[in-house]
């Protein structure tokens, strides 16, 4: 049985931020290689049926950007710590345990590991690109093999392709991998999904305002509706995330907004939450941004999307009135 083996470089990371090796972010620069790389690889009928990374911060975001872009869930990312800093026996072993059902596979790593398996794995060698970069960042390459992973052995491959995301275009299909729009953000980052957190006290209705992420003024959780969850469960987690809260989000929508960002319109579903559990101070991801319990009225004065006021007098319709 033929088998696909992707091996993909983590994408372009940022040396700036003072933590260490396994902590360190992607730059912008490498988030979007990778979700060019996710967009090709969908358009070229490639889309892998098993994700394996390594855990590394700058790894597993690479592996989450190309996912999405190929609107596959990250669910379906499989961590294995084996893969950081890795040389070629190890990374032979996490080949070699890989599930019998798996076709084509996405790995994704580190240099100077994953070049030499790389070579290991090529029976006629590989071809040193000119710049002497085999695997730069978010580079891509795809090989053939034979037989079961769990025989995999020294030439066993052939090489079908070697992608840099310089060659891919810098704008991203719209509305789908195959749209003849072109747009800054790849087609997914346009539909997203927002909640109210909402709450009742001695018979008043209260909502959670957070503030923005540069603490320039009031919103509600809001965010992009990832590939492979519903409206509701993305914006769940981004009102855990951003509001420190967790609760019981609606099943319909309040309505829906749109705005101008990324050269497009981004559509906004707006769903109530009912609040059940606030998470304390020292355990909410982003504490910094602030957040403030205030009633109906207050909330209207102090929202900076006004599209969102018509949204909180259909809440109150809801919750009081029903």
């Amino acid at each position: 049985m033929k088998r696909e083996l992707l091996i993909l470089r983590h994408g372009k990371s940022d040396w700036k931020v003072d933590v260490d090796d396994y902590q360190r972010p992607l730059k912008d620069r490498g988030k979007r290689d990778a979700q060019r790389v996710g967009v090709w690889l969908q358009q070229q009928g490639l889309a892998p049926d098993q994700v394996v990374s390594s855990p590394a911060e700058r790894a597993i975001v690479t592996a989450e950007k190309v996912c999405k872009a190929m609107g596959l869930s990250a669910a379906m990312i499989v961590p294995d710590r084996r893969i950081y800093a890795a040389g070629p026996e190890a990374l032979l072993a996490v080949l070699r345990g890989l599930p019998g059902r798996a076709q084509r596979v996405l790995l994704v790593g580190h240099n100077p590991g994953m070049e030499e398996l790389l070579t290991w794995l090529v029976k006629d060698g590989v071809k040193i690109p000119s710049d002497g970069k085999l695997l730069a960042t978010a580079t891509l390459a795809r090989l053939s093999l034979s037989g079961d992973w769990a025989g995999v052995s020294e030439g066993c491959a052939r090489l079908l392709s070697l992608t840099r995301p310089g060659t891919l275009p810098k704008a991203f299909p719209f509305p789908d991998f195959q749209g003849d729009e072109w747009r800054e953000r790849p087609a997914y980052y346009y539909t997203q999904s927002s909640v109210i957190p909402y709450r009742v006290r001695d018979g008043r209705l209260e909502v959670l305002l957070v503030s923005s992420s540069k603490q320039k003024h009031w919103v509600v959780p809001k965010g992009i509706q990832e590939p492979g969850l519903s409206p509701q469960v993305s914006a769940a987690k981004e009102a855990q995330e951003e509001a420190g809260v967790e609760g019981e989000v609606g099943l319909e929508s309040l309505g829906e907004y749109r705005y101008e960002k990324w050269g497009g319109t981004c559509t906004v579903a707006v769903y109530p939450m009912a609040v059940e559990r606030v998470i304390p101070e020292s355990e909410w991801e982003e504490r910094h941004r602030g957040r403030e319990w205030v009633t109906p009225h207050e909330a209207r004065e102090r929202l900076k999307q006004r599209e969102l006021v018509p949204l909180l007098e259909a809440l109150e319709q809801k919750v009081l009135i029903g």
